[in-house]
């Protein structure tokens, strides 16, 4: 068993991609996952999973069909699974996801933001 902390800043320090999830631990079949984003993202949904979404730093906006949500640093938002939605941030903004392992960051929408998957930092 490895006794070291994930240092998430050093971790944010060592990629410099937008909407490109890179992972950092798993627990059981979730993984722990840090994305730097800057504009907007694609609407997407994931209709077999619930997805989190907590702000390190910077402000995210998600939006949804229907309406939308903003969260600052030291905030969170469960998406439940199904539900459209649309992530944007105006300046960079520093994220950690906690999803199944194997989940698509543009779920079954596809196009140039789909992000490689289970990669580790």
């Amino acid at each position: 068993m490895n006794y070291d902390p994930v240092n998430i800043k050093s971790k944010l320090a060592l990629f410099d991609e937008r909407w490109s999830p890179r992972v950092i631990a798993e627990m059981n079949d979730y993984q722990f996952k840090l994305a730097k984003a800057e504009g907007e993202f694609v609407w997407h949904d994931h209709p077999d999973t619930d997805e989190v979404f907590i702000v390190i730093e910077g402000e995210l906006v998600i939006e949804f069909r229907d309406g939308s949500v903003t969260l600052n640093p030291g905030e969170m938002f469960v998406i439940p699974k199904g539900v459209e939605h649309k992530p944007f941030a105006k300046g960079l903004v520093h994220i950690l996801l906690v999803e199944p392992k194997g989940v698509v960051n543009t779920g079954d929408a596809g196009g140039s933001l789909t992000a490689e998957n289970d990669i580790w930092v």
